[in-house]
């Protein structure tokens, strides 16, 4: 009997997370710390005796990294991976690139927390949580959740607000819930789906 496991990371700490700047489809690597978070990531899902039959990631240099990162802690250097940019971070367009409290001192507090923390306001040029899930849902539905559901181990390293997109469905959880929840950089989610594809289980490994 399989135990249809999907395991959701975030990537390690980028360089622009270190910096306090909006990052979105922009590509930095990982810092030191975020490197370490990655193999940390690792050892923790080796120490519980899990293993993967395929993983997926970004079109971007950090989750596909972290997902390396990952899969040679765990001895699956080899492993399929399969890169989709219908995963990647939420596109902040013009706030890209810029350090958050310019962005503040720019638009103002309340704009930028709007942008940051409602789900259908997207920044200028950009995307909102809404557009997020609009592409990273169907592309779980189609690609990811099949092969879990036909006992596939699965391995997912992307970012912050394509994760939420899966774990808003997963969760059970209404926009405003998902604007809540917070995803810790290199931190996996363990998730055990039902046939239906509902959670059995749900595990988060801490540092």
């Amino acid at each position: 009997m399989s135990d249809r496991l999907l395991v959701l990371v975030r990537h390690g700490q980028s360089e622009w997370n270190l910096k306090n700047l909006f990052t979105g489809w922009k590509d930095p690597d990982l810092t030191a710390l975020g490197v370490e978070e990655a193999k940390a990531a690792g050892k923790r899902l080796k120490a519980l005796g899990l293993g993967f039959d395929i993983a997926f990631t970004s079109d971007l240099g950090r989750a596909q990294r972290t997902c390396k990162l990952i899969l040679d802690e765990l001895g699956q250097s080899s492993l399929k991976t399969i890169r989709d940019q219908a995963l990647n971070e939420r596109d902040y367009g013009d706030l890209s690139g810029l350090n958050k409290d310019d962005a503040r001192a720019k638009w103002g507090e309340e704009q930028v927390h709007i942008w940051r923390r409602s789900y259908d306001v997207p920044p200028p040029g950009g995307e909102s949580l809404k557009d997020t899930v609009a592409r990273a849902l169907p592309y779980y539905c189609q690609h990811i959740l099949p092969r879990v559901l036909r006992g596939e181990r699965v391995l997912v390293a992307a970012h912050g607000n394509s994760l939420r997109a899966l774990v808003m469905v997963l969760d059970g959880l209404d926009p405003d819930g998902i604007m809540k929840t917070e995803l810790n950089t290199g931190e996996p989610l363990v998730y055990r789906l039902n046939a239906d594809s509902t959670v059995a289980s749900k595990d988060i490994l801490k540092a």
